[in-house]
């Protein structure tokens, strides 16, 4: 799956990583609903930081659409929450 970090550029995951990113984006997503901020950024700095250490670069010339959009590192709470959808960031 290609995961694309949003104002960073896109990584190539394999789908075997699907379920621990899923149980980061569900604490993500309970951070953004208890308006926690302190656990909010937290949530998001591990989210992606594990995104990173799990890709691989996609080349910069690459035209294919990415599977999943995630906000940048630098993203508020209010950003976050206007981009979860009812499964998340992360749908499954």
């Amino acid at each position: 799956m290609i995961v694309r970090i949003m104002g960073e550029g896109q990584l190539r995951l394999g789908d075997d990583h699907l379920a621990e990113l899923n149980e980061l984006d569900d604490a993500l997503t309970d951070a953004v609903n208890a308006d926690d901020e302190s656990r909010f950024e937290l949530c998001l700095t591990e989210l992606i930081t594990r995104v990173r250490s799990l890709g691989t670069g996609v080349p910069d010339d690459y035209l294919g659409a990415s599977d999943l959009i995630l906000p940048g590192p630098t993203s508020s709470l209010t950003e976050v929450r206007d981009l979860l959808g009812e499964e998340g960031l992360i749908p499954g």
